[in-house]
């Protein structure tokens, strides 16, 4: 398996739990604030809950990958691996909203004025 070094020497696999976790918590993050813009009162937010949640997410794990390199936590440095786990996550979860509007509008019935 090919490995990345970054950092202080250490090796970056590709198939790591951390990769796991960088997915996820990218995933939920967009979730989170695709949701909470869905709910807002302004139609703008509703309309575009699912970029403002890729938004949030994408600076999230940019904020992470940060504080990496500039060493807040105990890490060997930004990885753009990490990067990559946190984009699949965004997408992933784009993907999962997108299908979930889809299906709503499909079922939802319309009601004559």
């Amino acid at each position: 398996m090919e490995t990345q070094v970054h950092g202080g020497g250490e090796e970056d696999p590709w198939l790591a739990p951390d990769k796991l976790y960088h997915v996820i918590f990218c995933f939920s993050i967009s979730l989170i604030f695709s949701t909470l813009a869905s709910l807002s009162r302004y139609s703008f937010l509703r309309r575009h809950s699912i970029w403002i949640g890729s938004a949030f997410s994408l600076a999230a794990g940019a904020a992470k990958e940060a504080a990496d390199q500039i060493g807040i936590f105990p890490s060997a440095g930004a990885s753009v691996r990490d990067a990559v786990a946190d984009a699949i996550g965004v997408v992933i979860a784009a993907l999962v909203l997108l299908l979930w509007k889809s299906r709503r509008s499909r079922t939802r019935p319309i009601l004559p004025i």
